[in-house]
């Protein structure tokens, strides 16, 4: 599978993710969110911003009852519950946000 972004060809796995982590862009994400049936607005980002930030820190993607413990200290309990999220993201943080933020697919993620 592939995405073109601004002429460039990034390749993605079979399910979509992002095989070079390194070539994660805003643009990228656009088009990943397009094939995920996922329209970026400004609460979409501030969980992919989080979910990225946490795999900066740790070099690890956060497991989603740690994510939602730090989406609340962070924005409150109506953002930080899993039904909040998967409004959002109708895969859930795992499999929707992870992958159009450019995180890696964890290990029995499909």
């Amino acid at each position: 599978m592939q995405a073109e972004v601004d002429g460039k060809i990034i390749q993605l796995s079979e399910a979509g993710w992002l095989e070079n982590l390194n070539e994660w862009s805003v643009d990228l994400a656009h088009a990943i969110a397009k094939n995920e049936k996922v329209e970026l607005t400004d609460e979409h980002w501030d969980i992919i911003n989080e979910a990225r930030d946490f795999f900066q820190e740790t070099g690890k993607v956060c497991e989603p009852r740690a994510f939602s413990k730090i989406m609340k200290k962070k924005y409150g309990k109506d953002r930080s519950d899993s039904k909040y999220i998967y409004s959002l993201f109708p895969y859930g943080l795992i499999k929707s946000a992870n992958k159009i933020g450019g995180l890696p697919r964890p290990k029995g993620c499909s």
